[in-house]
């Protein structure tokens, strides 16, 4: 028998990270949370570090997600760019585990065909699709929110079929 289960989605970054959190119950995912952690640009390194660090903390702290869903890491030509998300997101992978949460990764071509059947989507349509699917009044803001929801949802859909065929 299934029970209501909380995740966290997570699109990692060093100026933003956006999250989600949704609830699964029986099947009926609805969005219970949103946002995005921000940290400007003037702040040295470390101290955005710490500032994801402190605000992801207090997001596991207040929604107590079952279980983490997170974006993998996206090379494109910027290593510099690349270098610094990876930064975020270990920092993201650390507060998880001292947490003790289960946490998965996910590749954006993965969101993007769970989402919307193509991995090749556009932004704009991954956001119109996960306020069709959580039946949000309009797409979530900025693009890290509605990537971060789009991570939870495919993570939900991931574990379901996990359980399913265990």
């Amino acid at each position: 028998m299934e029970h209501m289960k909380t995740i966290l989605g997570v699109d990692p970054g060093t100026a933003r990270v956006g999250w989600g959190v949704i609830e699964d119950d029986k099947g009926v995912i609805r969005a219970k949370a949103y946002g995005c952690i921000t940290t400007d640009k003037i702040d040295l390194p470390q101290d955005r570090l710490a500032q994801i660090y402190a605000s992801f903390t207090k997001l596991l702290n207040t929604y107590h997600p079952d279980e983490i869903g997170v974006e993998d890491l996206y090379f494109s030509t910027n290593a510099k760019t690349a270098i610094a998300v990876g930064q975020a997101r270990g920092v993201i992978l650390l507060v998880a585990a001292q947490a003790h949460i289960p946490l998965a990764s996910y590749s954006p071509g993965t969101v993007k065909k769970t989402i919307c059947g193509s991995g090749s989507a556009e932004k704009a349509q991954v956001g119109k699709m996960v306020t069709r699917i959580l039946r949000l009044k309009e797409v979530p803001t900025p693009d890290d929110t509605a990537d971060a929801l789009a991570i939870a949802v495919t993570h939900g859909f991931s574990y379901k079929l996990k359980t399913k065929t265990s």
